[in-house]
C-alpha cells in the first residue's frame, strides 16, 4: 500500500488566479467578498497563492502583504479603485505611432527589433507601478513566519515553447517537469511578474536568464497544476469567463454581418490563451472527482498519485465582452481611435479584445462589483469552504475517500496532481 503524502502537503488551501488583463478586476471583487466571509480564526486561509498574467499581479500583492488576508485584499481593492490606462501602458498617440513604426522597421531586420522587444504598447508604467506596490522581499518573510507556504507566477518561454511556473516557497517543495510545463524554484522579482503579464504582440517580452518570456496564459495546459505540485489539498479558482456554465452551451448561432475584424481575431486568440485552458483543466478536475467517487476506498491507494482535492470555482455570471463594449468610449482618444480602427468594439465584433485592455474605472468598477455580487450569492457555500481545518485526519479522509463537497458555483471536490 502506498504511503499517503505528508500531512502538510495535504492540508493546504490554494488560491488560483487566472490571467485576463483588465478582466482581473473581477477577481478583486470576488476576493473582497471572500475576505468578508473569512472567519477571524483563519486569518490566512490560503497558504499557497498561484497567479498568471494580471492574476499574477493580484497574487503577488496578496502574497507580499505583511498583514492578514482581509488587510491584503483591502490593499488590493484600493489599488484597483485608482487604476487608469496610463498606469498600465502609455496611451498617447506618439507612443502608439512610435511602436507601430518600430514594428514596421523590424521587417527589414528579420522581424527583430534593434533595441528592445517588439510590442504595440509600452507597459513601462506597469513596471513602475509594480515596483512601487509589490515589496518582493516580504515573500520570504511571510514564508518564514508561516503565513505563506508558496507563491507561484507562470510565464511562457519563447525559446523552449513551454510554460514555466516560477515559485518561491518552503524548503521541502521540489521542482517538477511535465509535458510542456515545469516548476522552477527561484526568488521572485519584478521581472517574473512583468514576464507573466507580457501579452504577446501587445506588451514586450521579458528576458530572464538566457531566455525571453511572455504571458503565462500562453501554453499553460494545466493552470491548476502548480497549486497541486506545491501541496494544495483545496483550491479556490477565480476565472474570468462566463462560458463554463451549461446555460451558455448550445446557444443559437449569431449570423455574421462581416468577415472577422483584426480585433475579433485577436479576441478569440486571447480567449484561447486566457480562458480555454482553465476551463479544460476544471473539466478534467470534475471528471477525476467522479472517477475517485466511484472507486472503492480500499482500492484508492492503488491509484496513487491520483488524489481528491476539494475545490471551489467562481466565474462571471454576465458577459464581460458586453460590459466592455459599453465602456470603450471611456478610453483616451488615441486608444479609442486604435480600438475603432481594428474593430475592438461591439459593432466591429472585437469587444472581447477590448475587455482585456480597458483599464478604466467605469469598466473596472463594474467588474469588481459583479465579482463581489457573484461571490456573495454563494456566501453559504463559501463559508463552508473557508471553514478552519482544525482536524487534519478528518480533512484527509474527506479528500482521500471522495466525500462530495459542493462549494461555490458547481459541485466538485478533487483533482489529480497533474
Amino acid at each position: 500500500m502506498n504511503t499517503p503524502p505528508p500531512p502538510q502537503a495535504h492540508n493546504a488551501g490554494a488560491l488560483v488566479l487566472s490571467g485576463g488583463g483588465a478582466r482581473a478586476a473581477y477577481q478583486v471583487g470576488v476576493l473582497r467578498a471572500l475576505a468578508e466571509l473569512t472567519p477571524d480564526s483563519e486569518p490566512h486561509p490560503f497558504k499557497i497563492i498561484c497567479g498568471t498574467s494580471a492574476g499574477a499581479v493580484n497574487a503577488l500583492v496578496l502574497a507580499t502583504h505583511p498583514g492578514t488576508f482581509k488587510e491584503a485584499v483591502t490593499r488590493l481593492y484600493d489599488l484597483w479603485l485608482g487604476l487608469t490606462v496610463d498606469q498600465i501602458y502609455r496611451s498617447n498617440l506618439s507612443s502608439l505611432l512610435g511602436n507601430i513604426f518600430t514594428i514596421s522597421r523590424s521587417f527589414f531586420n528579420h522581424g527583430v527589433a534593434r533595441r528592445k522587444p517588439l510590442a504595440l504598447l509600452d507597459n513601462l508604467p506597469l513596471r513602475e507601478l509594480v515596483t512601487e506596490v509589490v515589496p518582493f522581499g516580504n515573500i520570504q518573510r511571510n514564508i518564514d513566519e508561516g503565513r505563506l507556504r508558496a507563491v507561484s507566477v507562470s510565464a511562457m518561454s519563447y525559446n523552449q515553447g513551454e510554460s514555466v511556473s516560477f515559485f518561491q516557497g518552503c524548503e521541502d517543495l521540489k521542482e517538477w517537469r511535465r509535458f510542456r510545463r515545469c516548476g522552477e524554484r527561484t526568488e521572485l522579482n519584478v521581472e517574473h511578474l512583468m514576464a507573466s503579464a507580457a501579452i504577446p504582440t501587445l506588451f514586450p517580452s521579458v528576458k530572464i536568464g538566457d531566455e525571453y518570456f511572455g504571458d503565462g496564459a500562453v501554453r499553460q495546459l494545466a493552470p491548476i497544476s502548480p497549486a497541486l505540485h506545491l501541496g494544495a489539498s483545496r483550491v479556490f479558482v477565480v476565472g474570468v469567463s462566463d462560458n463554463r456554465s451549461p446555460v451558455h452551451w448550445g446557444k443559437r448561432r449569431v449570423v455574421a454581418k462581416h468577415s472577422p475584424s483584426l480585433a475579433q481575431i485577436g479576441g478569440q486568440l486571447f480567449n484561447a490563451a486566457f480562458i480555454d485552458s482553465l476551463e479544460g483543466d476544471l473539466e478534467h478536475l470534475d471528471r477525476v472527482n467522479l472517477l475517485l467517487d466511484s472507486v472503492d476506498e480500499k482500492l484508492l491507494p492503488e491509484l496513487a498519485p491520483l488524489r481528491a482535492v476539494e475545490s471551489a470555482v467562481i466565474e462571471p455570471s454576465q458577459s464581460l465582452d458586453r460590459i466592455a463594449g459599453r465602456k470603450v468610449r471611456y478610453l483616451p482618444p488615441a486608444l479609442r481611435w486604435l480600438f475603432r480602427s481594428t474593430g475592438a468594439t461591439t459593432s466591429g465584433g472585437g469587444a472581447s479584445a477590448a475587455s482585456y485592455l480597458l483599464f478604466e474605472q467605469p469598466y473596472l468598477g463594474e467588474l469588481m462589483e459583479l465579482g463581489y455580487q457573484d461571490a456573495m450569492w454563494e456566501r453559504e457555500k463559501l463559508r463552508d469552504f473557508l471553514r478552519p481545518r482544525t482536524q487534519l485526519v478528518e480533512a484527509q479522509q474527506k479528500s482521500l475517500f471522495g466525500i462530495r463537497v459542493k462549494p461555490a458555483t458547481e459541485a466538485s471536490n478533487g483533482n489529480t496532481p497533474s
